[in-house]
């Protein structure tokens, strides 16, 4: 690890002007950036410490719930306005890393996770992402963990939060200082020839909470990993679904661990919505759901897998 200089920042204002300078970058929790400097992946000359500035507060506005970007994962999970009114993010924080992690780690440094393709966290190794115009390893190599949906052949990395794949589930929007609440759907980026733009974030930009608009319905969030704790996904779903008398009203879909940013599949709610809730029709959803999906040599598994962790997810939820 190189050396570097460090500042404490009180206020977004005071965050904000030293993440400006040329290599610098907030830290938080410090749950992921400490990791990315110890494997020489980042090497900022700057570490602005962003702890001291008050954005830990949970509240409620209106028809919806505000988040401040520097509460920790497990303040948010067990908070009554998240755990009573919005289920599918307390299971989605708590299906996250491990408990010393999620004690530790905030809500907007959980948004803002490096991808955790072995190549990208291999400094040795050629990653696009790390360094354009490398290459990408992950093709035509091991490929296990990654995309089935939205990369290209300058990356397949899939996004590692669980968090994002429900608040996409939720329609939430991003806060960033200086700017309008961006819709998560549009905060990532997914790859094309630029992989190494993973946000629409600029270079000192913060984000300084999220909002969730309230939604009718219950929810389900099923994740599907090789062991039970402190593992990411190899697929999960994210479940937001309003029925009347077996008819499905309004449902929301995401998908994390497939893609480079969390997937949203619009045509699968469509053919869901306005009709009965059968096993056929789960089935059906399941398939849709799938559509496009592009397997390499050692990931096409996951398509399968998606298909039933929908399946398992809208009956949960029903």
């Amino acid at each position: 690890m190189k050396d570097f200089q460090y500042a404490r920042a009180t206020s977004v204002t005071e965050a904000v002007r030293l993440a400006r300078r040329p290599g610098a970058a907030f830290v938080a929790g410090g749950t992921e950036l400490l990791n990315l400097m110890k494997d020489s992946v980042q090497a900022p000359d700057l570490v602005v410490d962003v702890n001291p500035v008050p954005l830990a507060e949970i509240t409620q506005h209106a028809d919806m719930v505000r988040i401040g970007a520097l509460a920790r994962m497990t303040d948010v999970a067990r908070h009554p306005l998240v755990r009573d009114g919005f289920p599918l993010v307390s299971q989605a924080l708590m299906a996250s890393a491990s408990g010393q992690v999620r004690n530790m780690a905030s809500i907007g440094g959980n948004l803002m996770q490096r991808t955790r393709c072995w190549y990208f966290r291999d400094a040795a190794m050629p990653c696009n992402t790390r360094s354009p115009g490398s290459g990408c390893p992950a093709v035509n190599g091991e490929n296990r963990w990654h995309a089935v949906f939205g990369g290209s052949d300058s990356c397949i990395k899939v996004h590692p939060s669980d968090l994002a794949v429900a608040l996409t589930a939720l329609d939430a929007r991003v806060l960033i200082d200086g700017r309008p609440p961006v819709p998560i759907r549009d905060f990532y980026v997914l790859p094309g020839a630029t992989p190494q733009v993973e946000t629409v974030l600029r270079h000192g930009e913060m984000i300084t909470g999220v909002e969730i608009p309230r939604a009718a319905g219950t929810s389900r969030y099923v994740k599907v990993r090789d062991r039970a704790s402190f593992e990411f996904a190899l697929v999960s779903v994210a479940v937001l679904l309003h029925t009347r008398h077996g008819v499905v009203q309004d449902v929301r879909l995401a998908f994390g661990g497939v893609a480079p940013k969390p997937w949203r599949s619009v045509d699968a709610e469509d053919v869901l919505r306005g009709r009965r809730l059968t096993d056929r029709l789960l089935d059906e959803a399941a398939e849709v759901a799938v559509r496009g999906a592009s397997a390499r040599r050692h990931n096409g598994f996951k398509i399968e897998l998606l298909k039933r962790t929908v399946r398992a997810a809208l009956d949960g939820a029903r």
